[in-house]
């Protein structure tokens, strides 16, 4: 595969779906009239985003140090699946026949609650940082966040249907991150700081 074309130089490119019909029989950018998508495009936008996420949660995963475990499983094996699953979602909304499964959903909502379990409650904000796999994490649930407003605005503004379960995905991911936060401080002994507002 060729590092680039020079095809998308004028700002426009193409989608899983140029070229095919959808169900209603109409042609989406169409393959065989040429005709390109812009990339300033909603789609390439959100598309964009969960790129970033993507490359800041192998950034995370790299130094996910391998003791830590959650659920039973190693940290750094979870937040590959996490990018294995950014990448349904990119293809998801790319136009490929692709979805997060309720099945995905279930089994995040479920390691979510056992970290919670394992941790002191908490009732307040607090300060990112700790460590610098936990920092990096709080990068990463901000992105999210973000790439999760991009998703949904494209998904309300009727260009892209995202399906139920790959919004429901994409709304927990934050919620991960945030739990990994907590459990890697709880690890390395750093005590959890709210904010002063000073």
């Amino acid at each position: 595969m060729a590092f680039f074309t020079g095809k998308g130089d004028q700002g426009t490119t193409k989608l899983f779906d140029s070229g095919r019909a959808s169900k209603d029989g109409a042609r989406h950018d169409s393959a065989e009239s040429g005709q390109r998508v812009s990339k300033s495009s909603p789609v390439f936008e959100t598309l964009g985003m969960l790129d970033e996420l993507n490359s800041l949660v192998g950034w995370c995963r790299v130094v996910a140090p391998r003791e830590l475990k959650a659920g039973g499983r190693i940290v750094s094996d979870i937040l590959l699946d996490v990018q294995d699953h950014l990448f349904t979602l990119q293809a998801e909304v790319a136009g490929a026949q692709k979805t997060i499964s309720q099945k995905s959903v279930d089994g995040m909502n479920l390691l979510i609650n056992e970290i919670e379990k394992s941790l002191p409650e908490v009732k307040t904000f607090l300060l990112p940082g700790g460590t610098e796999f936990s920092a990096r994490l709080d990068i990463a649930r901000a992105v999210s966040r973000r790439a999760e407003r991009r998703l949904i605005t494209l998904h309300e503004s009727g260009e892209r249907v995202i399906s139920e379960g790959s919004r429901t995905y994409a709304n927990r991911l934050s919620s991960l991150f945030y739990a990994l936060v907590r459990l890697e401080n709880h690890r390395a002994g750093i005590s959890e700081r709210p904010p002063q507002y000073l």
